[in-house]
């Protein structure tokens, strides 16, 4: 019998590679398992050695650890794109996100604004600055441990309101999801996937990258919070 593939995922994705790898084993015959953590953790660990088979994490990580040799040549690909959404506690009043001015009349309303390590966290704080408010902003944005989902600081009083990869609010008890960002300031990420270079089953794991792009499997993306790459086209 063939062994399974195994790999290394951000949070994002967690959910999402859970559902692709059991369809995957009951649809295939394919044996996939997937361990996630904090993306900049995930990141860490494949630069110091890590084994396993395939890699999936934001698109400019992915590149970065290509360009390093730590992925098989031509592998890399890109999957599925998420966008970043407001979320809030359950309970609470829904601001409205409809224009600019509405983020940013939201963005000053809050006391405590939750966002995470890993990319939509770099592109919100990006975000402030562009919108002139960094300065004003930085005592209110608490930033969630790596792994963490942000909107878990709603859920526990710590955060009025949290931004983040949709897939990683959508499900969390106590937080409601207002939407996306507006306009110019939308925030989406695109995660990639590419066979690690420890891996002792190459092609196997680059079929498995294949199956994931798979029409069938598009439907699973969107109900998790992110639209395949060919979806989009």
């Amino acid at each position: 019998m063939s062994r399974e593939i195994t790999g290394l995922s951000s949070m994002a994705t967690r959910q999402l590679l859970a559902e692709l790898s059991d369809h995957l084993r009951h649809s295939h015959g394919a044996q996939v398992r997937f361990e996630s953590d904090g993306g900049v953790e995930v990141a860490r660990r494949v630069r110091d050695g890590a084994e396993g088979d395939l890699l999936v994490l934001a698109e400019n990580a992915m590149a970065g650890l290509e360009g390093a040799g730590l992925l098989v040549g031509g592998t890399l690909r890109p999957l599925w794109v998420s966008q970043v959404v407001a979320a809030v506690p359950e309970g609470s009043p829904l601001p409205a996100l409809a224009s600019e001015s509405d983020l940013r009349a939201a963005l000053l309303a809050a006391r405590r604004i939750a966002y995470s390590t890993g990319p939509s966290g770099t592109a919100l704080v990006e975000l402030t600055a562009r919108l002139g408010l960094a300065a004003e902003l930085a005592p209110q944005l608490v930033q969630a441990p790596p792994g963490v989902p942000a909107g878990s600081l709603l859920a526990s009083g710590g955060a009025e309101l949290a931004f983040q990869q949709h897939s990683e609010l959508m499900d969390l008890p106590g937080v409601v999801v207002v939407g996306p960002l507006p306009g110019d300031t939308a925030i989406s990420t695109t995660f990639s996937g590419g066979v690690l270079a420890p891996s002792t089953e190459p092609v196997r794991a680059a079929g498995v990258l294949d199956l994931f792009e798979a029409e069938e499997l598009w439907a699973t993306a969107r109900a998790k919070g992110m639209r395949a790459v060919r979806d989009l086209g």
